[in-house]
């Protein structure tokens, strides 16, 4: 419930990411929202990744959005980029 008020202010009433939080447990917290729109044990290509960060964010940097997602570990990839997985959580 804490964890909702402290996102709410960087998403829109459809649920879109608005900006990026600059505190990076905030920052992680709305990437999992994210997160949560790729399925487990899925293989992904670059452009479906690209496809679901561009719809779920409204400032049109969906390579940020994708970068992030690997960097802070909830997205997975192959190292020629071929391939991309929801990382496993425990």
């Amino acid at each position: 419930m804490e964890q909702n008020k402290k996102i709410a202010p960087f998403l829109n009433s459809e649920g879109k990411i608005t900006q990026l939080p600059q505190k990076s447990s905030v920052r992680f917290a709305v990437l999992e929202v994210l997160a949560q729109k790729f399925e487990p044990e899925r293989s992904y290509t670059e452009r479906e990744v690209n496809d679901i960060c561009e719809a779920s964010h409204t400032f049109g940097d969906y390579f940020l959005i994708r970068r992030e997602l690997i960097d802070c570990g909830l997205l997975c990839r192959k190292a020629d980029g071929s391939s991309y997985w929801k990382a496993k959580t425990e």
